[in-house]
């Protein structure tokens, strides 16, 4: 298979409903800014849309975090986000900047491994965070990831 051609991956999170509550978070306590965000009553076909969902809930939204962009929805808004099997990767220059974002993560999270100095790093730490969502915080040696 030919990976010749320009491609990205780019996470797409489901919080169940709570998608405005995750925003605003993340906009506090990461710096997060939305570049977009269509609401399911803005759908240019409503017919697509579910009966039984709120029409102010969040249908799409881009969400820029430094240079990288995710995207996030309120699916299917059953209120119990569910992640599992990965975790995303905040990767930064400076400790000062790991050790704020390590502690407004874990209010109302889970420290999954608490951060401090590791043979790859000189801070890295695990933490899901009031959402579900796991959070590696990462400071790079000279500025690349290892």
């Amino acid at each position: 298979m030919s990976t010749n051609h320009e491609s990205t991956v780019q996470p797409y999170l489901f919080f169940d409903g709570r998608c405005d509550e995750a925003l605003d978070f993340y906009g506090q306590v990461l710096g997060a800014k939305v570049e977009f965000l269509m609401r399911f009553k803005d759908s240019p076909e409503p017919a697509t849309c579910q009966a039984d969902i709120d029409k102010n809930k969040v249908m799409h939204a881009s969400v820029r975090i430094g240079n990288t962009v995710f995207m996030a929805s309120d699916g299917r808004c059953g209120g119990k986000p569910k992640f599992e099997g990965f975790g995303l990767s905040l990767n930064l220059t400076k400790e000062t900047d790991a050790d704020r974002f390590f502690a407004a993560l874990e209010k109302g999270g889970q420290v999954q491994m608490p951060l401090e100095k590791t043979f790859f790093s000189p801070r890295f730490g695990m933490v899901i965070d009031r959402f579900g969502v796991c959070w590696m915080i990462h400071v790079v040696r000279d500025g690349k990831l290892e």
